[in-house]
């Protein structure tokens, strides 16, 4: 029958062109660094594995819906309605700027107490949440998500293809393989070094600090871009 020919999953079948350089492409956009897998990753590094695949979650469950949101015509309302983008902007980049200044003023605090900080647990902005709610929260506002899906998905989508939500689905799942292998390297990587930072308090700091920096530089990236 038919729908049991692995012809099916065939790019080319699919409606993609140039499935090759879509696969280069996104593997390089996954590997550049963004606030998705730093927050994986910082997390993993402070409470542990499952943490960080409660946050790879989150990121995973954001990014489906997103995808969808452009399959649904959300994009369409994005660009029609510039006040709504730029409410979901600015609330996307106070979400950054409250999560780099929690892990900027944990970082400082664990520097300046050095030994002492083994005493009690520095509460943390980016800790009081869950990794779910923090991760999948830090997916959803950021409303430039949704213009990058459609402009990088329509460059790989066969005009002539008679049913291209089909073609966009097939690309966003393998994008969605990717970015979750990739999640869990870094998972897998926190965890190797979990306790290398427990014993080294100063580096650990830093490491913190300069997650923090980051945070809030991709959020004043997100207002002026």
């Amino acid at each position: 029958m038919e729908w049991l020919s692995f012809s099916l999953l065939s790019p080319s079948n699919a409606g993609i062109v140039d499935f090759s350089s879509y696969l280069l492409g996104t593997l390089f956009i996954i590997l550049l660094p963004g606030p998705n897998s730093l927050y994986v990753l910082t997390i993993a590094l402070q409470k542990g594995w499952r943490s960080g695949a409660w946050g790879a979650l989150g990121i995973f469950i954001g990014d489906s819906i997103l995808m969808m949101a452009v399959v649904l015509g959300a994009a369409s309302i994005l660009i029609s309605s510039p006040i709504i983008f730029s409410i979901v902007r600015i609330v996307g980049a106070a979400y950054l700027a409250w999560l780099g200044y929690g892990l900027l003023r944990s970082g400082l605090q664990r520097w300046s107490m050095g030994e002492q900080a083994k005493a009690y647990e520095i509460q943390m902005r980016l800790m009081q949440l869950h990794p779910l709610v923090a991760a999948l929260t830090l997916s959803l506002t950021n409303p430039k998500a949704i213009f990058f899906f459609i402009a990088f998905f329509s460059q790989f989508i066969r005009s002539a293809f008679q049913n291209p939500a089909h073609t966009f689905f097939y690309l966003a799942i393998v994008l969605q393989i990717l970015s979750m292998t990739y999640l869990t390297c870094l998972i897998v990587a926190g965890q190797i070094f979990l306790k290398f930072f427990q014993a080294h308090l100063r580096v650990s700091s830093a490491l913190w600090i300069l997650a923090g920096s980051m945070f809030i530089g991709f959020a004043v990236r997100l207002l002026l871009a």
